[in-house]
């Protein structure tokens, strides 16, 4: 209660600083019913920026005790298919098998345990470590590699190492890279349109998916993420932002959405490039989600939240989510409890 507190006291920082915002008394009013209502206290009213002006609907947003319904309903979701989502090793292990387009794995390690072709590596030290990934790049013809922690979530635990910066990364990262569970990825070529908007990120779509009673397979929603500022993170818990999709259109819709802790702040063009984002056609859309059902399909838990990166080649999967907070796309969807399924979503949960 007390954490929930201090959150709601920064959030009512930035509401105070926001020109978007709606009347104080109405802010008020609104806030007490969404208390009533959703029967918890209104960090989330503030949090997903409800008491701004284009927000009428604030009451079909998911509080935090609706979004716990879904996330640990034993109904939605099954060990077997979570286990899977939440490693990051077995998931793109099992991805390869069945011959997903992934980007390529060429290494792992758990803890002091390395593993390059095959072959297991004990490493102890950071001496040991940089010949190791010297000689990743030596074997895979390559210059960078992407590090992701098996089973961290939201940007933490992501390293991108170059073969030009090795020494530097590895004095920078290689202590935790040596006592943690890390995956090493080859870095997606992404998309030329894609990197018009942003190149120093992989820029991608969280597609979320649900099954339905009668077994059938629903897209609920898509937004996009972008990297900004030199940032090669672009989730949003790591300071990105994100964008509506259209998912008829497979185009990006309007301004973008950042969280309260980064400052909200909302963009009609890409702060970097200065391209536009309203009406942006992406690539390789209609093909995703193509390749999304087919992934539910390998993966049939019932809400997963997929991660899709656009390659010159086509869609990519990077990942899968079965413990979807459910802010960023409540904010973008604009009320998820206003879609057609989130009817028997909630009572299924």
């Amino acid at each position: 209660m007390k954490q929930k507190l201090v959150l709601l006291r920064k959030r009512l920082l930035v509401l105070l600083k926001d020109k978007e915002r709606k009347g104080l008394l109405i802010i008020l009013w609104e806030a007490i019913m969404f208390w009533i209502v959703k029967k918890e206290l209104p960090y989330f009213y503030f949090g997903k920026f409800l008491y701004r002006k284009d927000v009428r609907n604030y009451k079909d947003y998911l509080s935090s005790a609706e979004v716990d319904k879904i996330t640990l309903s034993k109904n939605l979701h099954h060990y077997q298919y979570s286990s899977l989502l939440r490693n990051k090793l077995a998931f793109a292990l099992f991805m390869e098998k069945n011959n997903m387009p992934v980007p390529s794995m060429i290494g792992y390690n758990l803890g002091n345990n390395f593993f390059l072709k095959n072959k297991n590596y004990s490493i102890s030290d950071k001496n040991e470590l940089y010949k190791y990934f010297n000689d990743l790049f030596t074997i895979n013809n390559s210059t960078e590699v992407f590090i992701k922690a098996i089973a961290e979530m939201g940007g933490t635990g992501c390293y991108l190492i170059t073969h030009q910066t090795l020494k530097s990364d590895i004095d920078s990262y290689g202590d935790s890279i040596l006592t943690g569970d890390y995956i090493f990825q080859e870095v997606v070529k992404q998309h030329d349109l894609i990197n018009t908007i942003y190149a120093d990120s992989i820029n991608t779509i969280r597609f979320d998916t649900y099954i339905d009673k009668n077994k059938n397979i629903h897209i609920l929603s898509a937004f996009m993420r972008f990297g900004q500022g030199g940032s090669f993170i672009d989730n949003g818990s790591a300071g990105g932002f994100y964008l509506s999709v259209n998912m008829e259109k497979g185009t990006l819709i309007g301004c973008s959405h950042q969280l309260m802790k980064y400052g909200g702040e909302r963009l009609d063009a890409h702060p970097d490039t200065g391209i536009v984002f309203e009406g942006y056609k992406i690539p390789y859309f209609t093909e995703s989600c193509e390749l999304i059902r087919k992934a539910v399909s390998l993966i049939p838990d019932r809400i997963i939240g997929w991660d899709i990166a656009i390659s010159k080649d086509g869609p990519l999967i990077i990942e899968g989510n079965d413990n979807n907070s459910f802010v960023t796309p409540d904010i973008a969807y604009g009320g998820y409890l206003k879609h057609p399924m989130f009817k028997e979503i909630m009572q299924e949960a």
